[in-house]
């Protein structure tokens, strides 16, 4: 069976000022998300579920699925924030979200095999995706428990912005490539001794540029799936009732570590993580881009 790529694409860029999702960068217009599938398909994923807004469907079929219609299957999943299990309801005057482990459960109904989960507004590069579709094939299909699921560790030093901070998960992992432990930094920049995290009282913590960061780009098993449910239901549970409260997909997955049920190999990548952080990034993009396609990794136009 071949792997399914669940895209989260529900996201506005607050930073970045608009919809990125739909912002065409490439030399023929093309999106960052488009890239993403393209490599997707190469490496032998089947299927392609985007998780969007419904406010925004039209124009996301328009500006990105009908491009890719028929080179792989494709589904459309809605998160949308009252949609939640009973008796929960959307307390009183809350807007947000409520996060990627959320997003993910919105397309349960389309996920029957494994998949791998990405953001719509990075590009992971092609190497990330034959890694995932190799882990997915063998690993996540073997039987037995506890379950097998994968992340792609990126080289901290390939993922800064030079146009402000940055957030990264930084992870640890023992001699079999296992997550052992991943600490969110939030305020993290380049400077000329090597990245560093400035916490909020002003403490500078010096980073390894190669240091393994999660960029949210994961491997799993359909576990995740028949436990998300449960989880999240423990979530609202004891959060439901808050304004600004996400039950995130890295939370979910830590507590199926801990309890034994699954474990998280990080696979290492040195390639080089692009995003559109900032809207000063479409720039660095659009250069790394076109070096790609003179080396021949890409066509000029990818649907031509």
């Amino acid at each position: 069976m071949k792997p399914a790529l669940l895209v989260l694409a529900a996201g506005m860029g607050s930073r970045y000022g608009g919809l990125k999702q739909l912002d065409g960068l490439g030399p023929s217009g093309e999106t960052i998300l488009e890239y993403s599938v393209y490599d997707a398909i190469r490496a032998g994923f089947g299927k392609v579920v985007f998780v969007i807004r419904q406010e925004f469907e039209d124009a996301f079929r328009e500006r990105i699925s009908n491009r890719c219609q028929g080179r792989i299957e494709i589904r459309h999943a809605f998160q949308e924030i009252g949609k939640l299990p009973a008796p929960f309801q959307v307390p009183e005057g809350r807007t947000k979200p409520w996060g990627t482990g959320h997003a993910v459960l919105c397309a349960q109904e389309h996920i029957s095999e494994p998949f791998a989960v990405i953001n719509a507004d990075d590009f992971y590069g092609r190497s990330a995706y034959a890694t995932l579709a190799k882990f997915l094939t063998t690993e996540a299909t073997a039987p037995g428990t506890p379950t097998r699921f994968c992340l792609i560790g990126y080289r901290l030093k390939n993922t800064l912005s030079e146009h402000g901070s940055v957030a990264r998960g930084v992870c640890s992992v023992d001699p079999r490539g296992r997550l052992t432990g991943l600490v969110e930094r939030t305020n993290i920049t380049d400077a000329p001794g090597g990245p560093r995290h400035t916490e909020a009282d002003g403490t500078v913590i010096p980073i390894s540029p190669e240091a393994l960061v999660s960029m949210n780009c994961f491997g799993f098993s359909t576990y995740l799936m028949e436990r998300l449910g449960d989880q999240f239901r423990e979530f609202l549970e004891k959060r439901g009732g808050e304004q600004k409260s996400e039950f995130y997909i890295p939370f979910a997955v830590n507590d199926l570590v801990n309890a034994g049920e699954a474990n998280l190999t990080v696979l290492p990548t040195e390639d080089a993580w692009f995003g559109v952080t900032y809207a000063a990034d479409k720039a660095h993009f659009q250069s790394q881009i076109r070096q790609r396609i003179a080396a021949g990794e890409y066509p000029e136009n990818l649907w031509s």
